[in-house]
């Protein structure tokens, strides 16, 4: 009963890729200069990532690298174009993107906005860049007593929508994203629409969890299409679904926190299927990241490393878990944006070799592809498999 887990560390970068300076990132190092802000406090420990070979792979050479790892490793370099959520998990799935998503510096032009206000059948405030906390401090008021759904992008391909709860709920929320999505397509095709609800009272507005991201759907084939169409499952936790439009996927969970995604990892992978589960933990990024807040950081880091013996102990013996992330979000440095960054990969299995340092993989595709290797999937994808050079032979 073969599976593939895939955890995906949302914006967990570990240095600057050559291409960096392109996108204004030249010198971020997310876990790198998280763990030198925070190296000494007696908290923060990532002995169990360090066990699996994280400070093993090349170019981290500020992480425990004195025994002998337990699983594989690399280090993941980004060919797509971008630094955005969308663009590293299709690349991860088997995509890369030769054209970056569309931006908006200076907000969404008039004839977007005008088709999205006739659409929904009121005005809108904000449509400008900015932190989606900010934006809810400075303009929730205003948008308690008119009704009008707050606009914002940020320096990723999005269109946000903030709204109170209780001036529109929820499914109404969610319908006013669907419109948007509808007409955001072509040369405007934003990666994502993202509800972005809030409660409480001016001066005390806060995020719920139930933001929802309405993604375009890939433009080709991803893994997860091809493991569907074998008869395999495809399960999601977390934002997967909505990062692939549903799209090759036969189960999916959304979560409210990492600590929730790995409870809904580790059930699920105590159950009997085969096929693909596809793991997002997004509080690295959403919550610390753009907010840079380091400590929060460092502290979601090591609640997760103390959760990774019970996943591990929950795999069966054709398991095999890939941990790795989609870009990097330095929160150390002035910009509250993703970072171009290389990203770590981690193998582990019962099957698979200890100690096989799989060097700089020229693309995240290279999961897929040892994916659809493992799966015997007759698929077209980008990468390059390296099942050989890890697999045990039974």
């Amino acid at each position: 009963m073969k599976r593939a887990i895939i955890v995906v560390m949302d914006s967990v970068g570990i240095g600057a890729q050559p291409d960096a300076v392109l996108y204004g990132d030249e010198g971020s190092n997310t876990l790198g200069h998280i763990q030198r802000e925070l190296r000494n406090e007696p908290w923060f420990s990532l002995a169990n990532l360090e066990r699996l070979g994280l400070g093993h792979i090349d170019g981290v050479d500020y992480l425990d690298r004195s025994r002998p790892p337990t699983g594989s490793y690399a280090r993941m370099m980004e060919l797509s174009k971008g630094k955005d959520t969308t663009t590293g998990h299709w690349e991860i799935a088997g995509i890369i993107l030769d054209k970056p998503f569309p931006l908006y510096p200076d907000g969404f032009p008039a004839e977007i906005m005008e088709a999205f206000e006739k659409a929904i059948g009121r005005k809108t405030l904000g449509n400008y860049p900015a932190s989606g906390t900010q934006i809810i401090a400075d303009l929730g008021a205003e948008h308690m007593k008119t009704g009008f759904p707050i606009v914002y992008t940020s320096a990723d391909s999005v269109f946000q929508i903030a709204a109170h709860e209780e001036v529109i709920p929820i499914e109404m929320l969610y319908d006013m994203c669907e419109k948007a999505r509808r007409i955001l397509t072509g040369e405007h095709g934003v990666g994502r629409v993202i509800a972005r609800p809030f409660v409480g009272s001016p001066g005390d507005f806060r995020r719920t969890g139930n933001r929802r991201d309405f993604s375009l759907s890939p433009v080709r084939k991803t893994v997860l299409d091809y493991a569907e169409e074998k008869g395999y499952q495809v399960r999601a936790v977390g934002k997967i679904e909505d990062i692939f439009n549903r799209r090759g996927i036969t189960h999916s969970v959304h979560t409210v926190s990492n600590m929730d995604g790995v409870d809904h990892t580790i059930a699920w992978i105590k159950e009997d299927f085969a096929g693909v589960l596809f793991v997002n933990l997004v509080d690295f990024d959403m919550l610390y990241g753009h907010r840079n807040n380091i400590e929060g950081y460092g502290r979601a880091l090591a609640e997760l490393d103390g959760r990774l013996p019970e996943m591990i102990d929950a795999m069966k013996d054709d398991d095999i878990l890939f941990i790795t992330a989609d870009h990097g979000c330095d929160p150390s440095t002035e910009s509250t944006d993703h970072s171009r960054e290389y990203t770590p990969l981690l193998v582990y299995g019962k099957r698979i070799i200890p100690g096989i340092n799989l060097g700089t993989r020229m693309g995240f595709a290279d999961i897929a592809a040892t994916i659809a290797d493992y799966l015997d999937l007759d698929a077209d994808l980008a990468g390059e498999s390296f099942l050989d050079q890890v697999l045990r032979q039974v």
